[in-house]
């Protein structure tokens, strides 16, 4: 593969600031003169790959395409860089956006059903804000509840390509349910 080439689609994903699908940068090329296929781009992407191997950088694909990004390594320090709190996720925004992830499409009805208490607005309007939630259609009962489902932005704060990737679930033993609500009891 042509080292400019190879340079070209360093810079792109470089300067992008997000994960860019491969015939996206196969356009950017274009618009450049350059004419690549969709396997020589990816061949790119390897030697890139190969390159960051002893780097503190890595490229990574998720839902939305390929993204150069700092290895999960060296991110401790370059948190000092910027003053700015990220908003931390309170246990019921995790539970609601796992139960959304795991059981999609799902009504706000289901979501309280599955955690046994009621869904706050706050809670769904805040997943939608951060765009890991969204309005997928709306399921055929009385009332016509909204189903939702998560976003490729979801998936790519979380560095996943699919759903898929999500961590199984374990598997919940009936015996040791029951032993935990007799020591409750």
């Amino acid at each position: 593969m042509n080292i400019q080439t190879v340079n070209t689609v360093e810079a792109l994903l470089f300067g992008a600031g997000r994960p860019l699908r491969l015939s996206e940068i196969r356009g950017l090329l274009e618009s450049d003169g350059v004419i690549a296929e969709l396997s020589d781009i990816k061949k790119c992407i390897n030697e890139l790959e190969h390159r960051y191997e002893a780097s503190s950088l890595e490229i990574i694909e998720v839902a939305s395409g390929f993204r150069l990004q700092i290895k999960q390594s060296y991110s401790a320090p370059i948190t000092h860089l910027w003053n700015e709190r990220t908003p931390r996720i309170s246990k019921a925004l995790m539970e609601t956006i796992s139960i959304i992830a795991y059981k999609q499409p799902v009504t706000r009805g289901d979501i309280e059903d599955i955690r046994g208490v009621s869904v706050s607005t706050q809670s769904v309007r805040s997943l939608l804000e951060r765009n890991w939630i969204k309005v997928t259609g709306f399921k055929d009962a009385p009332g016509r509840p909204a189903l939702y489902s998560t976003t490729k932005e979801f998936l790519d704060d979380l560095n996943l390509k699919n759903i898929s990737s999500l961590p199984e679930l374990p598997e919940i033993d009936e015996d040791s349910d029951t032993q935990v609500l007799s020591e409750v009891v």
